[in-house]
Order: structure tokens, then sequence, then C-alpha cells
């Protein structure tokens, strides 16, 4: 199975320990290297990229929740402080992140971004194309109506 845009490389899966390893930063195998492009151009990517930042935290927010010497709601106060200020940080460097994945995986910068701005474009062609089609239906039926 291949995503378009691509150079036509098969998207394999990474297995579960290689995912939580590509989560937390690491590369995958050069077999991968096609799901890594789909992983991060795909129409869920920004939500893909939440997901690797939560797995990033969930560590540290452990370590807090558990060794922290504090009663538990400040512990809860503090790991959700700590979430909210990650996901602030992972959020205005996501497009950014995303990239450095793409290129660890072989691709040339901004590949990731020019796949996503063409899907952008295509979808914008589809709405403006489906939505004059409607103008056009709701024209015939007034025309229609109106006995011209």
């Amino acid at each position: 199975m291949t995503a378009p845009h691509t150079s036509g490389e098969p998207v394999v899966r990474p297995a579960p320990h290689r995912w939580l390893w590509y989560a937390l930063g690491g590369g995958l195998p050069a077999r991968s290297r096609g799901w890594v492009l789909h992983d991060t151009t795909t129409g869920t990517w920004w939500a893909r990229h939440v997901v690797r930042s939560l797995v990033q935290m969930a560590v540290p927010i452990a370590l807090v929740m558990v060794v922290l010497p504090a009663p538990w709601g400040l512990r809860v106060a503090v790991a959700g402080g700590g979430v909210a200020l990650g996901l602030v940080y992972s959020l205005a460097y996501m497009v950014e992140a995303t990239e450095n994945r793409v290129v660890k995986a072989g691709y040339p910068v901004g590949t990731a971004g020019a796949i996503r701005e063409a899907r952008w474009e295509e979808r914008e062609e589809r709405d403006r194309r489906r939505r004059r089609e409607a103008a056009a239906k709701r024209a015939a039926r007034y025309r229609d109506r109106a006995g011209r």
C-alpha cells in the first residue's frame, strides 16, 4: 500500500517496540521509511504528533506522580502543569519536529510540508468544485420553480 505523493515506497508499519522508540525520537529501519512519510503527512498527522508527545512525557510525569514527596493533589497539579507546558512547546514546534522525523528517515528537508500543502490544495479544489456544483443545482432549482 502506498500513499499518494510519496516516492512509491511501501508503507510498512513498525513493530510496537520500534514505534515506541520512534515516538521517543529514535529512528526506524529503512523498510519503515515510507511509513514515516505517511505518519507525518496523513490527515491526522497533528494528532499523531500529539500522541508521540504524550508518550515522551509519560515517563517524567509518572516519576513525578510516584516519587514527588507531596500530597496527591499537588502531584496531580504538578503533573498536569507539566503536561500542559509540554504540549504548548510540542505544538509550537510541531511542524519542525515532524519535518525532522522525515529528514531522519532519509527524505530531503521540506518533503513533509510540501506533501501536506499539496494535499491541502487538492482538498480545497475538491471543496470549491463541490460548492460550485451545489450552487449550480440550487440555481437550476430556482429557475425551474420560477418557470424560466
